[in-house]
């Protein structure tokens, strides 16, 4: 006669069975990027006065239609908090687990920010707006500059703790791209001064690797596997 040996229930692994739980919200923080881009790109095409040369992005929050960006400022910060509670439970137990998920959560944090401090009018938007960069910035300006900027600088470091984990895997690509886009980010943000495209750049290219990073992250096998 023969006894089949089954492990504890308790041996299961943590990742084994927390990936399911995990994968709708990390769909939540790949679909965040493509949707801000989407809606952001579409009104500068559509809008009167916009010029993606002279606007950010930011800017179509005001005028009679600057609603619909404040919602998709909403949208795109509630889609990426929960993607970064589906980034903790991937991770959950393994590097990066503690602080990429709280980082990338501050960076969703920044679009709420957005959508309730709206950035200033100039460069002739919206219609009636001085054609120039405003002479100063006004307190809600200011508050959606600095939030930007915080939520920005959290991504890189986020995508810098997960280059480490990459390392650890062994997916030596995944983790030198994780490495190069923070300073590729960086870059946009430094030559916002010398043209808006640049920064609109900097800024997409960030959002972009946030939806491939948890893309890989929902296929990966479960640790251990």
């Amino acid at each position: 006669m023969t006894h089949t040996i089954r492990p504890p229930a308790a041996a299961v692994s943590p990742a084994r069975t927390a990936r399911p739980a995990a994968r709708p919200l990390l769909g939540c923080a790949m679909a965040a990027g493509p949707l801000f881009l989407a809606v952001g790109v579409t009104q500068g095409l559509l809008r009167d006065g916009y010029d993606f040369t002279r606007n950010a992005i930011s800017q179509l929050s005001l005028g009679d239609l600057g609603w619909i960006q404040e919602t998709s400022f909403v949208l795109t910060g509630v889609l990426i908090i929960a993607g970064a509670a589906g980034v903790r439970r991937a991770l959950d137990g393994g590097p990066g687990g503690t602080w990429a998920p709280r980082l990338i959560a501050v960076f969703g944090v920044s679009f709420l920010v957005s959508a309730v401090f709206p950035a200033d009018p100039g460069a002739g938007f919206p219609p009636g707006a001085a054609e120039g960069p405003a002479a100063s910035l006004s307190t809600s300006g200011a508050v959606h500059m600095l939030g930007g900027m915080v939520g920005y600088l959290a991504l890189c470091a986020a995508f810098l703790v997960l280059a480490r984990r990459f390392s650890v895997q062994g997916r030596r690509g995944w983790a030198a791209a994780s490495r190069i886009v923070p300073v590729a980010v960086l870059a946009g943000f430094a030559g916002s001064a010398a043209s808006v495209l640049i920064f609109f750049a900097g800024a997409a290219l960030g959002l972009v690797w946030l939806t491939a990073t948890t893309a890989r992250l929902a296929t990966a096998p479960p640790a251990g596997q």
